[in-house]
């Protein structure tokens, strides 16, 4: 699916993705991750900005999205929950950014939608503090082996009417990345994992 497509597919679901903010889906999870986000904060994907209302009062969160339509759902989130943020409308391939910008580099439920998520996640390695984090909520292939099997046979609808894959291997691409993984919860027969990582360098930044 060519990105313009893509970014069309997610104009057209702003007003879904607001909807879940305001009934707080996925509340348990996105409060667990996000409160532990300090400092200077980079959020890759951030829809119509469900994370906000998580966030601590001190953070500042640069907020990056390439529908513009879920860029004005985050402002309105932005301003309903007193966070301080600046918002980027950009695909996150062709974001640049120095080495070491941000204390917390933040991503839920974005990978299913990347071409290489790989190459993300190197670049979330990149771009956070060597002593910063990386928190993830994503959502991938269950380990049961029935449920796997349904993701993989529906995963092309899924693909053709929302954007989203269904049947990614988190595991593997974490590990292919070679960002630090500290933590990591799953959920629902795994097909959701938290994740808290920190970006791998060694004492002088440079990528290990």
């Amino acid at each position: 699916m060519s990105n313009e497509k893509l970014i069309q597919k997610f104009n057209k679901q702003a007003n879904v993705y607001e909807m879940r903010r305001r009934k707080q889906t996925e509340k348990k999870w996105r409060e667990k991750l996000i409160r532990c986000a300090k400092g200077t904060v980079l959020e890759i994907g951030v829809g119509a900005g469900a994370n906000f209302q998580f966030y601590t009062e001190d953070v500042v969160v640069t907020a990056v999205d390439f529908s513009k339509e879920m860029l004005n759902k985050a402002k309105e989130a932005a301003a309903e929950s007193g966070i301080r943020a600046e918002f980027i409308h950009s695909d996150v391939e062709s974001l640049s950014f120095p080495d070491d910008s941000y204390d917390t580099v933040v991503s839920t439920l974005t990978l299913c939608g990347y071409e290489d998520p790989v190459k993300v996640l190197t670049s979330f390695n990149k771009w956070c503090k060597r002593d910063g984090l990386i928190l993830l909520m994503e959502h991938g292939i269950s380990s049961n082996r029935f449920v796997g099997y349904l993701q993989s046979a529906i995963d092309p609808v899924s693909i053709k009417v929302s954007g989203c894959h269904l049947n990614r291997n988190l595991t593997r691409i974490f590990q292919q990345s070679n960002i630090r993984m500290n933590k990591v919860e799953h959920y629902l027969l795994d097909t959701v994992q938290l994740v808290w990582a920190a970006p791998n360098k060694d004492i002088n930044g440079k990528l290990n």
